[in-house]
């Protein structure tokens, strides 16, 4: 057995690495398509030619569900451990969401992770000056669903510019109200990560230590922010 990593860039596709062995992905991929791979791999090692065992030799039927794989981060539980993410693996496991629409799949994969869309109501940020732009979009329509928004200096007079009504925290007073506030989650892009003087590291420890969750790429916001928008009437959905 062999794990590939793709990206795909511009409409074509990539081979990150190929590694000889299993991954979490094999489980995962059993499970929404119900093929039993590790089976497989076993009965073609021990001999047998894969075009006899009946599950064919091509690129497998598309399934008729949407699933997606959400990481489980345990950083709230190591001091002084950087929350921001890097090229490192900094997950501790894997949730599987699955529905019949990626909304429904990923609202399911962000609550076994932890972090219940429905519930977030208010937002504190502080952004570094790259992700501007691209936050007061999403700030914008975070502000249509009714969510409350806090923010630092720099983000506040930003988004003040962009119309965007938003609660300002003065910086110095950034920990202590993270520690008062019933803030639903942290939005913060770092400038530059794994510097414990740097106020950005201090502000994302404070928020996991407080059991809030941190998002720190604005592409996971964007997901959230669509789950959020499609409203989707969550029913039990089984496999």
């Amino acid at each position: 057995m062999i794990n590939i990593q793709f990206i795909e860039y511009k409409d074509e596709l990539y081979v990150i690495e190929v590694n000889p062995r299993a991954s979490r992905t094999v489980p995962f991929i059993s499970k929404v398509t119900g093929v039993p791979i590790v089976e497989i791999a076993t009965r073609v090692m021990l001999g047998e030619k894969l075009k006899n065992i009946g599950y064919g030799v091509d690129v497998y039927k598309e399934s008729e569900i949407v699933a997606v794989k959400v990481p489980v981060f345990s950083t709230e539980k190591l001091k002084n451990v950087e929350v921001a993410l890097g090229p490192n693996m900094k997950s501790t496991g894997e949730v599987l969401g699955v529905g019949r629409s990626l909304s429904e799949a990923l609202y399911k994969g962000f609550l076994g992770a932890g972090l219940d869309i429905k519930k977030i109501k208010s937002i504190f940020a502080t952004i570094n000056d790259y992700d501007k732009y691209e936050f007061a979009h999403l700030a914008k329509r975070l502000k249509k669903l009714g969510c409350l928004i806090y923010a630092t200096e720099g983000t506040k007079e930003f988004l003040v510019k962009e119309g965007i009504e938003v609660e300002y925290v003065k910086d110095n007073e950034v920990l202590d109200f993270i520690d008062r506030e019933n803030i639903d989650i942290v939005v913060n892009t770092p400038t530059k990560g794994n510097d414990l003087e740097r106020e950005g590291f201090k502000i994302r420890r404070r928020a996991v230590e407080r059991n809030i969750k941190v998002l720190t790429s604005l592409d996971t916001l964007r997901a959230v922010v669509e789950v959020m928008e499609n409203r989707v009437e969550y029913d039990v959905y089984v496999l």
